[in-house]
């Protein structure tokens, strides 16, 4: 599969499971400037800004250790402005969902909740 396509077909596949874990979302793929934040969600008070990385195979290491700290400074920059925008948000989460689609067609998913960085 091409990088992209494997990218938007994660991203794709995470708001599913956002959707069935109660989430709402907000925003797929939200923008400022060169900053893109792949998804906005919010669950009861939180509001969550989450990276979405996805591979189909380990050759290259697991999906979650492909988010670099200069990503993850990238989304809290975008968090940042989304809520300049936003000031209603007071209480706020980075997240990183790792996405592996495996040969046979599952998926397996791995939610790293509250990131610091």
């Amino acid at each position: 599969m091409h990088n992209k396509t494997i990218g938007k077909d994660g991203e794709a596949l995470a708001v599913n499971y956002f959707i069935q874990n109660g989430f709402t979302i907000l925003h797929c793929n939200w923008r400022h400037g060169y900053i893109e934040i792949d998804i906005i969600a919010y669950k009861e008070k939180m509001l969550h800004f989450i990276e979405v990385k996805t591979r189909t195979g380990t050759a290259f290491g697991r999906p979650e250790e492909a988010v670099s700290k200069k990503k993850m400074d990238m989304l809290k920059r975008g968090a940042e402005e989304y809520q300049y925008k936003n000031p209603q948000w007071k209480y706020i989460q980075f997240d990183v969902l790792a996405v592996q689609i495996l040969k046979d067609g599952s998926t397996e998913y791995w939610l790293n909740e509250d990131v610091y960085f």
